[in-house]
């Protein structure tokens, strides 16, 4: 499977992003560590890891402790080594939710009725609430992850357009 792995950090000084390599890497333990590696003194580390057009994981440091992860798709730990070492011991499916089995009512008449909370294909776990602080609650994280023809890449873009950091990763890409 191959997979892009950025790392967007925040400081003083704003966003900073880099490419990260997880090759290698034993358990969750050491991807934290390689991201903290990035910037030792961020106040904010996140980590996009996108795999095959399909998945989508999304790690996060807070002044470099706390780790917490979300997975748009379970899947992936049964897919490969890395999707196991990032998402396998994520059990549950996605917290952060208050009515996340629910579908969701469109306000007012609109022709949309009833929109589903994620992709019924999909199971996300983790803590869809990971960018809720940063302007991406969870219910727009998930139907990010679960809209028709959006590639994890085109996912990342737009949270990054949001948190100020999108020209950083499109730089990355463009290497």
């Amino acid at each position: 499977m191959s997979y892009f792995a950025a790392a967007v950090v925040r400081d003083d000084g704003g966003w900073t992003a880099a490419e990260v390599s997880l090759r290698g890497a034993a358990d969750i333990d050491e991807v934290a560590d390689r991201l903290r590696d990035v910037d030792q003194d961020a106040d904010l580390s996140l980590l996009f890891v996108e795999a095959d057009d399909t998945y989508l994981v999304i790690l996060r440091l807070d002044e470099g402790e706390d780790l917490r992860v979300f997975g748009s798709d379970s899947a992936y730990a049964e897919e490969s080594q890395l999707g196991a070492l990032l998402v396998g011991d994520l059990k549950a499916s996605v917290t952060g939710l208050e009515d996340s089995d629910e579908p969701r009512a469109a306000v007012g008449g609109d022709e949309e009725t009833e929109q589903p909370a994620v992709d019924p294909e999909a199971d996300p776990v983790g803590d869809a609430d990971i960018l809720a602080d940063l302007g991406i609650p969870a219910q727009k994280l998930l139907s990010l992850c679960a809209e028709e023809g959006m590639l994890p890449a085109d996912v990342t873009a737009e949270i990054c357009q949001v948190l100020g950091c999108a020209d950083q990763v499109e730089e990355l890409r463009e290497v």
